[in-house]
């Protein structure tokens, strides 16, 4: 642990004592399971609420691991929740799709903080996000969204090394993001597209391969692992593309560079 990150530490903590009651976006995630966890120990209970969202874009077993998260924190936890696949601008899925749908998302975190009496909205973007393209930071301004990890200015090798050192599982959790980030744009988003997808990558991480994008190209999928872990790929080949045949790939691809975030971005 650098004494840069301890430093930062602590100026999270001072900026959560200043907002004093918040309502914390929560994936459960490395992040925003760091922010909560910093959240609880900071503040008093009855002044912090996580909210996590459920939908066809966010795998069960996400939603799973939030919940038990927060009951280990004895936090106060809602799932609610959102209707993204009703949002035809959602759907149409443009560069802009993020936007449209964190505008869903906090419009009904708003409401629930109002409610709840609670005074500032969190999310857990970390300094490192803001190098990658993400037109949902848009909404996030237009509702006034409190990012502290941005403002301590921690990374998410700092974030990733303080939760290591508060024995929180979620250390070296693989990043995450919805599965609609797994469609070029243009792409019409369908609920049975994004299940395709969950199970595909579901299907992989039996073979003990956890950071994995299946990109769904129509008939194609474009299979994303990190390199030391393409030789499980190919050594697996026969059974992954049997698998992804039954889900509707007639072709099955390992792009040679590897797993990396946001490649569906590299056309903008």
């Amino acid at each position: 642990m650098t004494p840069e990150a301890e430093k930062k530490l602590i100026k999270l903590r001072e900026i959560l004592k200043n907002l004093k009651s918040v309502l914390i976006a929560y994936s459960g995630g490395v992040d925003s399971t760091f922010l909560l966890k910093v959240a609880e120990d900071t503040l008093e209970k009855k002044n912090v609420l996580a909210i996590t969202a459920n939908s066809p874009i966010h795998p069960d077993e996400e939603i799973r691991s939030a919940k038990k998260m927060a009951k280990i924190f004895g936090a106060h936890h809602l799932i609610i929740k959102t209707k993204e696949l009703k949002n035809s601008f959602f759907v149409r899925n443009s560069p802009k799709r993020c936007y449209y749908c964190k505008k869903q998302l906090f419009a009904k975190l708003t409401e629930a903080a109002k409610k709840e009496h609670l005074s500032f909205i969190l999310d857990g973007t970390n300094s490192d996000d803001y190098q990658d393209f993400r037109p949902g930071t848009r909404a996030a301004k237009e509702f006034k969204i409190r990012t502290p990890l941005e403002e301590a200015k921690l990374t998410k090798n700092e974030i990733r090394s303080l939760s290591k050192r508060m024995n929180l599982p979620t250390w070296n959790k693989p990043s995450l993001t919805c599965l609609a980030t797994r469609f070029p744009y243009g792409m019409k988003i369908t609920e049975k597209n994004l299940d395709n997808v969950y199970q595909a990558e579901k299907f992989l991480k039996n073979f003990g391969i956890q950071q994995v994008r299946v990109r769904h190209h129509n008939r194609i999928a474009r299979i994303e692992v990190l390199t030391e872990d393409m030789s499980k790929i190919l050594k697996e080949r026969k059974k992954i593309v049997s698998r992804f045949n039954v889900l509707g790939y007639h072709y099955v691809t390992v792009d040679l560079e590897g797993y990396r975030c946001g490649s569906m971005d590299e056309v903008l």
